[in-house]
């Protein structure tokens, strides 16, 4: 099973349709970091209801990013930094929290789906 995302799709539209297809996992956007004092500053886009033509590079550039289970995390963030000014980052969830999947970006996102479901599911039996 695969998504589809375009443009004319708002960030709440794309966040809902990704925990669809990994009920584990979850995906944020962000401004693209400034450097302040070689330190890197990530401000989450708390606008959800803005569409992803409004953050796009070119018009020029493909208009959908199709996501499926053996594409990798790296590959995910890779698509969406090609096409649109915004920063991608993969959560998945670990009991009642979420962790960035930055050591883990190698991994599929089916992987990590599975991950966060069999840890959830052994702190719950806990």
């Amino acid at each position: 099973m695969s998504v589809a995302l375009n443009d004319n799709m708002n960030i709440a539209t794309v966040q809902q349709l990704f925990n669809e297809l990994f009920p584990f996992l979850k995906i944020e956007f962000f401004e693209k970091e400034n450097r302040f004092n070689s330190v890197a500053i990530k401000k989450r886009i708390h606008s959800v209801q803005k569409k992803l033509m409004d953050y796009k590079i070119s018009k020029d550039t493909p208009k959908e990013i199709c996501i499926h289970p053996e594409m990798t995390v790296t590959e995910l963030e890779k698509e969406f930094n090609a096409l649109y000014k915004i920063h991608t980052q993969v959560f998945r969830r670990s009991g009642n929290i979420w962790l960035e999947t930055t050591i883990t970006d190698g991994w599929t996102l089916k992987e990590q789906n599975n991950q966060g479901e069999m840890i959830t599911a052994q702190i719950a039996n806990k």
